[in-house]
């Protein structure tokens, strides 16, 4: 070795030796770390993992009854929670944001039908009180328009939208959707019949899309069925009555 060469050496700080043990007496050295239990911290982490908070499955009605069951961590989630489901609410309410039948007149119909809001389907009832199945689809629309809030519902009388409508057209519902016309219903018989259920009008309005409706099918396809059935048997007893009128006058 040459002179005024350096020697070093390789030291392992954790090394447990009585050098370095009076390193790190004197700070020279850091503590020594501690071997690491990996199962125990695997253990841990599962645990952590694994454990649910009960307020994450509540609802707001219920993280008030349970408030003083949290410590300080749990109520600061909480917060966090409850501005979350607050933000939603405003979200939903802000899409559902009709909920009633409201009435309009005709200098309204442009901006409340024709300009109405991008994407949202429009049902306007043109009606004469003086009519009784214009009626009964107003007490309709009333109740399907709480039951459908997304979708906008709105009536006018006949008079204040189109001069000299003739009766025989009423009720009439047009359904628009961004300035278009997407269905149209004109006269008792095509919105139904003077007997004419809820149910059966949700489901016409559901057939050209201004409503999404829970109905799995038309409620009036029993009663279809029937008259057909009517028919048909009616049908083959002519067909027989007649067949046997002609055996008779053949003898």
């Amino acid at each position: 070795m040459e002179e005024g060469q350096k020697v070093t050496f390789k030291m392992d700080p954790n090394e447990d030796t009585e050098w370095n043990e009076i390193l790190r007496d004197f700070g020279i050295l850091p503590p020594k770390e501690e071997p690491k239990d990996e199962i125990e911290e695997m253990v841990l982490r599962l645990q952590k993992e694994a454990m649910v908070k009960p307020y994450e499955k509540m609802t707001l009605a219920q993280l008030k009854e349970a408030e003083d069951e949290f410590d300080e961590e749990d109520m600061r989630a909480i917060e966090i929670y409850r501005e979350k489901r607050l933000q939603e609410w405003k979200a939903l309410r802000k899409k559902q944001k009709f909920g009633e039948l409201r009435e309009i007149s005709g200098n309204q119909y442009v901006n409340e039908v024709t300009n109405a809001e991008k994407d949202v389907s429009v049902i306007i009832h043109l009606y004469r009180s003086s009519i009784p199945m214009c009626l009964l689809v107003n007490q309709h629309l009333s109740l399907l328009a709480r039951k459908f809030p997304e979708t906008k519902f709105v009536k006018a009388i006949v008079n204040s939208c189109i001069q000299h409508y003739h009766d025989n057209c009423l009720p009439t519902i047009f359904v628009y959707k961004n300035g278009q016309i997407e269905g149209k219903f004109i006269g008792i018989i095509e919105c139904g019949g003077i007997n004419l259920k809820l149910e059966e009008l949700e489901w016409k309005l559901a057939e050209v899309g201004a409503i999404q409706t829970d109905l799995e099918e038309n409620p009036k396809k029993g009663i279809v069925d029937v008259m057909v059935s009517s028919i048909r048997n009616t049908s083959i007893y002519d067909d027989t009555s007649s067949s046997n009128s002609d055996n008779d006058d053949t003898k």
